[in-house]
This record gives structure tokens, C-alpha cells and sequence, in this order.
């Protein structure tokens, strides 16, 4: 399906903003057409009124072609407004709800089997590819603007002998080839180059930006900027050969109109005020052609763009739901090993450090694949949908990451519908509700990247007021006391006890540290989590 439509669907009425844009643009060419044809007849009829003498001077009425002009000159002003207006409009809402749609597909993959994107090339293409899309349905209206334009300039050109719009006819019907050939060859390497070059820098960025504050410690800047050089000289020069083979084709185009006025000059056999208008209708009729002449330029660097995100949009069979409810699944029975553990267990993985215990805790999330040998409900985790794990474990993870946004927004994220008295309550759980309440703005105070101004406890007190709003059957906990003074550990501990005891969720505990293993009933060693013989792989067991 074409990509304008695809874009166009996902966003209501951008395809009746597109109409208006478009019908905008063809008054504007015909508008532009009809006011330089009348102003060569105009002016040349008017000098011949000159030559002949003060009578055909006074008989000549220029009050109604003066006025035409105006009123052409005016329509086409107020028609191109509305066409930069409502085609801008249509791109904008258009490309939203695709960058929407697609970052939602990528966020509902099964991270297990999902594309292996860094954060920098999913960047990249959610911005560049999806800008080179933006720019071709911005310029979509002037496609048809330019055909219409086309057929009235051969039909005024008419006025000055039927083989001047013959050869203008001509003139017209080849240049969407030549323009196509010169595109091809003047900008498709270097659109996919420029295309790459960009994608690669921008991916290099992310992952330098994320370690800025190691990077200005360490006084690492010139290294950074060293590295980025090459880079930005390889976009660089990709899009020097844009601009060249813009100014080629710009220089070539001209020199097209000039010919085609030519051809048309060459044809004509009637008054010079009607081969006037003849050859100022011509010339425009080829500088409203000129807008296929950008789109075609454009086109190869909006098929790198496609190129790219074909993939994404392939992601189109994934079942999508954009207001998911509270997750309601039936709690499942967990397998371990040989360690049968029945919904609302607390138990906890113990071994030491590397030994797989944080893998496991993720699999079971469905962040990774799982070749041990554990199971959910009877069913092995990789026969397990990323879904039906979602829907059994909330995961707060050693590393807590956080939203750049608000307090509120971070836990949102858990699921919808959840109001300022959940987060509060799950915030007093997590003994993080004090903090809070000091911070200017409480629960709307808004956050860094990586959490801002909060310490690494605090993060992980919100992954944890997080993971207990998700009101799944299972909670997983890496580490949820690390960074914690012993009396908040203790009152966080009494808290989550009394929390689990009015919930009846299950808990598996990651934990070295000896406090919070009191709020789990058994231990199950990561070592006793044996490796599947068939898979060939090594398992959790054996994880570094």
C-alpha cells in the first residue's frame, strides 16, 4: 500500500486536510497561469495601442485586465496560504499518529524476538525517516496542482497556433521521464548515503549522550568530538552531492523552460498579443511542472527512508491494544527446576553474584529468552507469549529506569486508569511518599533523565511503587532495598509485608542482603535451575 495512505489512515481528517491543500494548489497554478498569460497579452496588446495613436489609446480598455490581474494575483496569494496551511496541517497530524503507531508497535514486541534496534537507530528512524515522509505528503498537492497547471498552459498556448501546444504538449509529457532520470542519477547514491550517514550518527549520539556526565568528568569531550568527526564529514559530503545534484537539476530545468518557450515561439502564428500570452502561459505551465521536479528529487531520500522503516511497519500483524486494561489474568503456578511453586508463594533466588539470578528474574519478565528449565502454568517460558508474561509479573529491576517526565507519569506507566490516591498509596508502601510530598509540585514534579535529581534508592522506591500498581499476580524484586540506610530498609520491608498480606500477590526476591529474605517463606538456589539438554544453550544456571 502506498506510505501516504498508510500515514493518512492512522490520523483522522488529515485526508480531508489533504483535499482542501490540494484544490488550494491547483487554484494557485491556474490561478499563476491565467495571470501571467493576461499580463503578456496585456502589456503587449497595450503597447500596440501605444504605436497605433491617441485614439486606439483611448479605446483601449485597460481598467478590466488591470483589475483581472489584481484579482488573479490576490486568489493566488490566498490559495497558496491555504495549501502551506492545510498541507502542513495533514503532514503533521498524519506523521504523529505514525511515529505514535509505530513506537507503540515496537513497545508491545516481544523483547525476546524483537528487532535488535539500539535506542540511537530507533531514534533515527522515528525522526530522519519518518521527516522524509513528512516532506513528500507536504508536497503531494502540488503534484496534481502541476498537472492541472500543465493542461491549462497547453490549452492558452493554443492561442497562438495549434503547433505551439503541440510542441508544448510534448514538452510537458517528457519531462516527468527526465526528471525521473535525473533524480536517479543525481540523487539516489546520495540520498542513501546521506540516509546512513545520518542514521549512524545519530545512533552514535544517543549512546555518547546517555554517558555525558562520565564524559565531562573524565574530560573526555575532544574524544568524543574526534570520534563524531568522521561521521559528520561522511553526512556532509552526502549532502554536498544533494545540493549538487539539486543545482543541476534546478540549472536543467531552466534551461527546459527556455526551450520549450523556444518551440513555442517557433509554432506560433497568430497576433503578437496572443503569442505573448502563448509564451507566458508556456513558461509557467514548466515552472508549475517544477514541483514534480522537488518531489522527484526528494523521492530518493524518501525511499532510504521506506527502506528503513519497512521494518517497523512489518511489525503491523502484532496484535495491538492502545487502552489495555488492569491486568486481570489468572494467577499461574511457577515451576522452577524441580521447585513447584503455587500462586501467592514469597520465595526467594538466591546464589552469588553472576550466577543468573537477575537473567532469570528478566525472562520470567519476557525481557529475555530462557533456556533453563522453568515453566509457567506447565508450559515452558519460551512457549509463553510476551503477553501472557506480561500479564503475571510486575518487574522492578536492579537498574530502575525512569520516564523524563513527572513522578505521576512514571507510574502511569504501570496501566491506565490509575489516579492520584493509588500513586500516593503505593508511594507510602514504598516509603517514598514523605520525598514526595516535599518535592515543589508533589506527584507532578518533574524528572530528569535517569531519574534527575532523585538518588538511586529513591529510584528504585519508584520502580517499586511502579511494579506494585501493575496489579499483576507476581511481583519480581532485584535488589529492592540496595542504597537503603537499615531503618528505611526495615520500614520498607513491615510496609511490603503488610501490602503482600492484603494483596495475596506472589513475590519472588532477589536480595543479598539478609533483611528482606524474611518476607519470603523458601529459597530456591539459581544453581538448582538446570539448563534445557535441548536447547544446546547455556541456561540461567550458568549465566555470567
Amino acid at each position: 500500500m502506498n506510505p501516504i495512505r498508510i500515514a493518512l489512515d492512522k490520523a483522522t481528517g488529515s485526508a480531508m486536510l489533504l483535499r482542501r491543500a490540494t484544490l488550494c494548489a491547483v487554484i494557485a497554478a491556474l490561478a499563476g497561469i491565467a495571470l501571467l498569460a493576461l499580463a503578456g497579452w496585456f502589456l503587449t496588446a497595450a503597447a500596440m495601442a501605444g504605436a497605433a495613436g491617441t485614439l486606439a489609446v483611448q479605446a483601449f480598455n485597460y481598467l478590466v485586465p488591470s483589475a483581472a490581474i489584481r484579482l488573479l494575483a490576490i486568489l493566488r496569494t490566498v490559495s497558496r496560504y491555504g495549501e502551506r496551511l492545510w498541507s502542513h496541517r495533514a503532514a503533521l497530524e498524519a506523521m504523529g499518529g505514525l511515529r505514535a503507531s509505530l513506537f507503540a508497535r515496537l513497545a508491545a514486541q516481544d523483547s525476546r524476538t524483537a528487532l535488535p534496534l539500539s535506542s540511537g537507530d530507533a531514534a533515527a528512524r522515528l525522526t530522519g525517516d519518518i521527516d522524509a515522509l513528512e516532506d513528500l505528503v507536504v508536497r503531494r498537492p502540488s503534484r496534481t496542482a502541476g498537472l492541472m497547471a500543465a493542461m491549462a498552459g497547453v490549452m492558452l498556448a493554443a492561442s497562438g497556433g495549434w503547433l505551439s501546444a503541440l510542441l508544448l504538449a510534448v514538452m510537458l509529457a517528457a519531462l516527468p521521464l527526465l526528471l525521473r532520470i535525473l533524480a536517479r542519477r543525481l540523487t539516489e547514491g546520495p540520498a542513501q548515503q546521506a540516509a546512513d550517514a545520518l542514521g549512524a550518527m545519530r545512533a552514535r549520539y544517543v549512546e555518547l549522550a546517555s554517558a555525558r556526565a562520565e564524559i565531562a568528568a573524565y574530560g573526555l569531550g575532544d574524544r568524543v568530538m574526534a570520534e563524531l568527526a568522521p561521521l559528520t564529514h561522511r553526512l556532509d559530503r552526502a549532502r554536498a552531492r544533494l545540493f549538487i545534484g539539486e543545482g543541476v537539476q534546478a540549472a536543467l530545468l531552466a534551461a527546459y523552460s527556455a526551450l520549450a518557450v523556444m518551440l513555442v515561439l517557433l509554432g506560433a502564428d497568430a497576433p503578437a498579443p496572443l503569442v505573448a500570452l502563448a509564451l507566458l502561459a508556456s513558461a509557467g505551465a514548466v515552472e508549475a511542472m517544477a514541483g514534480l521536479s522537488r518531489t522527484a528529487f526528494r523521492q530518493a531520500s524518501v525511499d532510504a527512508g521506506l527502506a528503513r522503516l519497512a521494518a517497523l511497519d512489518a511489525l503491523d500483524a502484532l496484535p495491538l491494544d492502545d487502552t489495555p486494561a488492569p491486568s486481570a489474568a489468572t494467577a499461574q503456578a511457577i515451576r522452577l527446576g524441580g521447585v513447584e511453586l503455587r500462586p501467592g508463594a514469597r520465595f526467594a533466588v538466591t546464589g552469588r553474584s553472576g550466577s543468573g539470578k537477575s537473567l532469570l528474574a528478566e525472562g520470567l519478565a519476557g525481557l529475555r529468552p530462557v533456556t533453563a528449565d522453568v515453566a509457567l502454568g506447565g508450559h515452558l517460558l519460551a512457549a509463553c507469549s510476551g503477553t501472557e508474561l506480561r500479564d503475571q509479573f510486575a518487574l522492578s529491576p536492579q537498574d530502575a529506569p525512569m520516564l523524563a517526565g513527572s513522578i505521576a507519569d512514571n507510574l502511569r506507566l504501570a496501566r491506565p486508569g490509575i489516579n492520584a490516591a493509588d500513586m500516593v498509596d503505593a508511594l507510602h508502601v514504598a516509603c517514598l511518599d514523605q520525598r514526595i510530598a516535599s518535592l515543589p509540585g508533589g506527584i507532578d514534579y518533574r524528572l530528569g533523565e535517569a531519574g534527575g535529581t532523585l538518588s538511586g534508592g529513591e529510584r528504585k522506591r519508584l520502580s517499586l511503587a511502579r511494579a506494585l500498581l501493575t496489579g499483576r499476580p507476581w511481583l519480581l524484586l532485584d535488589e529492592p532495598t540496595e542504597g537503603l540506610d537499615a531503618a528505611t530498609e526495615a520500614l520498607l520491608i513491615s510496609r511490603l509485608r503488610i501490602w503482600l498480606d492484603r494483596t495475596g500477590t506472589g513475590l519472588i526476591l532477589i536480595s543479598h542482603r539478609p533483611a528482606p529474605l524474611t518476607l519470603t517463606d523458601r529459597q530456591v538456589p539459581v544453581s538448582a535451575i538446570a539448563p534445557l539438554p535441548s536447547q544446546g544453550l547455556p541456561g540461567v544456571a550458568s549465566a555470567a
